[in-house]
């Protein structure tokens, strides 16, 4: 199972990998069309990989099967249509929306300077160390604290004592 957004391109998701792995006969389950992708041309890729490689397709939402019949074609072309004209409207509403608060003198985005991510690593940096000296590796503790490596690393530079652990981590790691 994959939950993501039907914005990101199919070689980007596990969809790829998934539709090359699949057989003549199995079954690709969606929630709905529009999860496979947000444009017209690439959801009837998608369909059209699927048709090519005898893969059915079920979308749970509107409990449709599309096979190779020219009317789940003309549906899945209806659907992905629909999908394509909902994303360009939801895109055309939050631009409007950003250019009013804008032209209202409100500020946008996160204020210059916040680095709640990095206060985080700052208020655990006890625990941090603790979990270094345990050989927690940095991408278990980025994925632990849901901060970025380059939030982290920043974060070491800063921190001599960070910086000290981890190259005594490194230290036994090679001796």
């Amino acid at each position: 199972m994959e939950v993501a957004s039907g914005k990101k391109k199919e070689n980007e998701r596990k969809l790829g990998s998934l539709l090359r792995r699949m057989k003549r006969g199995d079954t690709l389950i969606v929630t709905e069309i529009s999860r496979l992708s947000r444009t017209l041309t690439e959801v009837m890729a998608i369909m059209g990989k699927c048709l090519e490689k005898g893969i059915n397709l079920y979308t749970t939402k509107e409990g449709y099967a599309f096979d190779n019949s020219i009317n789940s074609k003309v549906l899945c072309f209806a659907f992905g249509l629909v999908a394509e004209i909902e994303h360009n409207l939801i895109s055309l509403r939050t631009k409007e929306a950003l250019a009013l608060r804008k032209s209202e003198g409100i500020a946008l985005g996160r204020k210059k300077g916040s680095c709640v991510k990095q206060n985080i690593l700052i208020e655990k940096r006890q625990e941090i160390i603790r979990l270094l000296n345990k050989n927690y590796s940095v991408a278990n503790l980025c994925r632990r604290y849901n901060v970025s490596r380059e939030t982290f690393n920043n974060f070491r530079k800063r921190y001599s004592s960070v910086a000290d652990a981890l190259k005594a981590k490194e230290r036994r790691r090679l001796g």
